[in-house]
């Protein structure tokens, strides 16, 4: 999307075309991919929520999208469409339409959307492709809105069909192509010679250079299903952490020729509750074998792990000490996967709840709470000395477990400010208690 960088890669898409001879086969094939799917090309202006200042604001951003029906619905990826407000979207052919979030997966990173059609009113749509068929070599062109340009189309090739992202998705691989890719190409189709749409670009290079990633077209109709069905992907958890057989970056090899090592349980997992080990050896689910070689075999095990029926038990085929045990798991939703924010005027903070998967360095301390997102500057919070992640552990000696428990309170405090405008407040940082007291009387908006 065109306003986020995070670490080394960043949301976004392309550039400028490649050249090529005219009447060429290059150019022969750009042209049915541009007349097949340039038409199905979504330029998306969002207005999102944010509380990252520490109050309420909304700030704008450009991403893209591709249309793949003619009821409107499109798709493109979560951090474009995340915490929107609104959707204001631009066809190629000069339309323009307001449009909702049908639902949303963070994992792997894609959103479906839909514009809000006048009745009776339909919409060119493009069509997703095989991406399992595709090889290191194959043409490509990637369309979509760099900087915030709509209309863009470039020309690659796929450098690498199966890229493992640590960190960036635990259930898909990436496809790698050498198009150019910018801010603002988020959510855009990666289309084949034949015209059908086979990646939905994500990432692209921080610094420059032939690297950019995109979401398979099969792990986007997958996600698209689900997000049809039930409005969010809902995956299954069972607290497995897994490594490959041959484990290059941490120079670790076992001499096995099948299964995936069983490297951490979770804590108050399902698999740590029903006995599952470190180092266990994890040869087949539910009778399915299963095997990670290296680092790009994980996905497919842990998308498997991922659709097991919640709450159904499902039977893990393990090797601990050259015995062969069975063991029975029941795997629940895995649920939110980042916490509610919400701001409070006059402390000037903002808190957030604590998630395992969003905040995991939090819940190691403590499972169920609320943390101090981010402080305003200046303001109340900053000039008393808390801090983003100090987790809240009372206020006004009213223990802290909800969001809701920091509404109450500060409904409280504002309501008796005229007498009372300094309240103790106890949080948790690096595992240590500290006693704060927030000293709210002065209106730093009225400065």
């Amino acid at each position: 999307m065109f306003k986020r960088c995070r670490w080394l890669l960043v949301m976004g898409c392309f550039s400028a075309a490649s050249a090529v001879q005219a009447g060429s086969p290059s150019e022969q094939s750009m042209r049915v991919a541009k007349e097949r799917v340039f038409p199905a090309l979504v330029f998306v202006r969002v207005i999102q929520q944010t509380h990252e200042s520490g109050e309420r604001s909304a700030q704008s951003g450009a991403g893209s999208g591709v249309l793949i029906s003619e009821d409107g619905e499109f798709l493109t990826n979560w951090h474009v469409v995340d915490k929107a407000e609104s959707l204001r979207c631009l066809l190629t052919d000069g339309r323009v339409y307001p449009a909702e979030v049908i639902g949303s997966d963070k994992d792997i990173d894609i959103a479906l959307c839909r514009l809000q059609l006048p009745k009776d009113t339909k919409v060119p749509f493009a069509s997703l492709g095989n991406s399992d068929l595709l090889t290191e070599g194959d043409p490509v062109y990637v369309m979509g809105a760099p900087w915030g340009l709509s209309r863009s189309i470039s020309s690659g090739i796929i450098s690498c069909t199966r890229r493992y992202l640590e960190g960036a998705s635990e259930y898909a691989l990436w496809l790698q192509t050498d198009a150019s890719i910018n801010p603002g190409n988020s959510g855009g189709p990666v289309v084949s010679q034949q015209g059908d749409v086979i990646g939905i670009t994500a990432r692209g290079s921080l610094y420059g250079g032939d690297l950019g990633f995109a979401i398979p077209a099969k792990e986007a109709a997958l996600i698209a299903g689900r997000l049809r069905e039930f409005k969010r992907m809902n995956w299954s958890w069972t607290g497995l952490q897994i490594q490959p057989l041959r484990d290059f970056d941490k120079n670790v090899y076992f001499e096995f020729d099948s299964g995936v090592i069983i490297s951490a349980t979770d804590p108050e997992s399902p698999a740590r509750r029903a006995g599952v080990l470190p180092k266990d050896r994890l040869m087949a689910i539910n009778g399915t074998p299963v095997t990670a070689f290296t680092q790009e075999d994980l996905p497919a095990v842990n998308r498997q792990l991922g659709l097991l029926e919640k709450e159904k038990p499902a039977t893990l085929s393990l090797l601990r000490d050259q015995e062969t045990i069975s063991v029975t798991v029941t795997p629940r939703e895995k649920g939110k996967v980042e916490g509610v924010e919400k701001e409070f005027p006059r402390w000037d903070f903002s808190a957030k709840t604590i998630n395992q998967f969003d905040t995991p360095n939090l819940y190691f301390y403590q499972q169920k709470g609320v943390f101090i997102y981010a402080v305003k500057y200046t303001g109340n919070a900053a000039t008393a000395g808390l801090t983003p992640n100090d987790i809240i552990l009372d206020i006004g000696g009213q223990p802290i477990e909800t969001l809701e428990h920091v509404t109450v309170s500060h409904q409280e405090a504002i309501k008796n400010m005229s007498t009372q405008y300094r309240i103790p407040m106890t949080v948790l940082r690096n595992g240590q208690r500290r006693q704060i007291i927030l000293d709210f009387s002065r209106d730093y908006k009225r400065r």
